[in-house]
């Protein structure tokens, strides 16, 4: 299905598709929304391949970086708001663009679906636990077509054949890149790696 035919049913956003992608481009450069045009592509891709929900994973999609370039006080400021943890505030946008981000999809874009809020809070941390959607979403960004690193080729493979995998894979290959780059981990990622990639 190509993403310019669907039609969305309203029951997971108050707006179209054309609604939500003028309010998604409004809020960052022309790069990211290429980058999120591009990850809802991959989506709809595996959401076919494994079933999924192609409304929800293209609103999950669109939206997954909707506060990613936010300045610093304002997402400090969602986090203190939405009273999410403080310990949050340690690990920069990386992480709040997704955790925080997820009150701001909701708040502003009047998208209330919990499934569609969680797969936007773990797109770059995984979780233990994922729902179809949440695993489609966190591949999606990691593979989609505009990406270029050393393993992308094989992750992409793995997300065709195995979506399991492919979490266990990227989440892996992501901590092996924090450890190099002596980075900050946030626990949820630890807590992805022991369920999904520790036999």
């Amino acid at each position: 299905m190509a993403n310019t035919e669907l039609i969305y049913s309203e029951e997971f956003s108050p707006h179209t598709r054309d609604v939500l992608l003028g309010k998604v481009s409004s809020q960052m450069s022309a790069k990211r929304f290429t980058h999120v045009l591009r990850v809802e592509e991959m989506a709809l891709e595996l959401c076919e391949l494994y079933q999924g929900n192609p409304e929800k994973v293209s609103i999950a999609a669109l939206t997954h970086d909707y506060a990613k370039e936010r300045p610093d006080d304002e997402m400090i400021q969602v986090i203190k708001d939405s009273h999410l943890s403080d310990e949050l505030i340690s690990y920069g946008n990386a992480i709040w663009h997704g955790v925080a981000g997820a009150e701001l999809v909701r708040d502003e874009l009047g998208i209330t679906d919990e499934d569609i809020l969680d797969a936007i809070r773990c797109h770059t941390t995984g979780a233990k636990e994922m729902s179809l959607l949440a695993k489609i979403i966190y591949v999606a960004d990691y593979v989609e077509r505009g990406r270029d690193f050393p393993v992308v080729a094989e992750a992409r493979k793995i997300a065709l054949s195995n979506l399991d995998e492919a979490v266990a894979f990227e989440t892996k290959q992501t901590l092996l890149y924090l450890v190099k780059q002596e980075a900050l981990i946030y626990p949820k990622t630890l807590e992805t790696y022991n369920h999904w990639v520790v036999k």
